[in-house]
């Protein structure tokens, strides 16, 4: 009875393996500087709507894609502010505005990734411009995976952004004239590690 037993349980435990699906594990992409730009847009005096960029951009996205769970970790270089004309870049380097010789990154850290079935919808997490934290939400317009065509690894790719009140970080200068609301957009790429 003992012997038998033991064999039940060895193949019901054989049976479930089998029948299990295989477990997803978390997977951890490196972001892709050379296709990673977080860029802003604000009013200017009411004419137009400015468009700036970063082009320095480092960090990492973990996702486990069957547990529907994940993290953002992201670190802008502010030095590498692109506004499209130098002078500018460095008047908005000053301390009105990122102050970078004090605060030379900007960072983003999650607290949340939600999915809505196997797309990544939004990411909650706390930014920090200027050595203040504010939570913010991510919202993801788009999300694809697959495997890169020139790295042979797969990559995952998202376009995100999210409105901030640029006054709520220390560098309100110039608001209302100048807009106090900035759309922070990203386009990010990241190949798995």
């Amino acid at each position: 009875m003992i012997k038998q037993l033991k064999r039940l349980a060895l193949v019901s435990t054989l049976a479930a393996s089998f029948a299990a699906p295989a477990l997803a594990a978390p997977e951890t992409f490196g972001i892709d500087g050379s296709h990673t730009f977080p860029r802003f847009e604000y009013g200017h005096f009411g004419y137009s709507t400015q468009q700036s960029r970063f082009n320095k951009t480092t960090g990492t996205i973990t996702l486990d894609r069957a547990a529907k769970t994940g993290s953002v970790d992201v670190t802008i270089d502010t030095k590498s502010v692109d506004t499209g004309f130098p002078m500018f870049d460095g008047h908005i380097q000053g301390e009105d505005f990122f102050h970078t010789e004090r605060y030379p990154t900007i960072t983003f850290k999650s607290t949340k990734v939600s999915f809505d079935g196997d797309k990544l919808a939004s990411v909650d997490g706390n930014l920090t411009i200027k050595g203040v934290t504010k939570p913010v939400t991510l919202a993801v317009s788009s999300f694809h995976c697959m495997e890169h065509p020139m790295a042979k690894k797969e990559a995952c790719g998202a376009n995100a952004s999210t409105v901030i009140k640029r006054s709520e970080f220390g560098a309100g200068k110039f608001a209302p004239y100048v807009g106090d609301d900035v759309k922070l957009v990203i386009a990010v790429e990241a190949i798995k590690q």
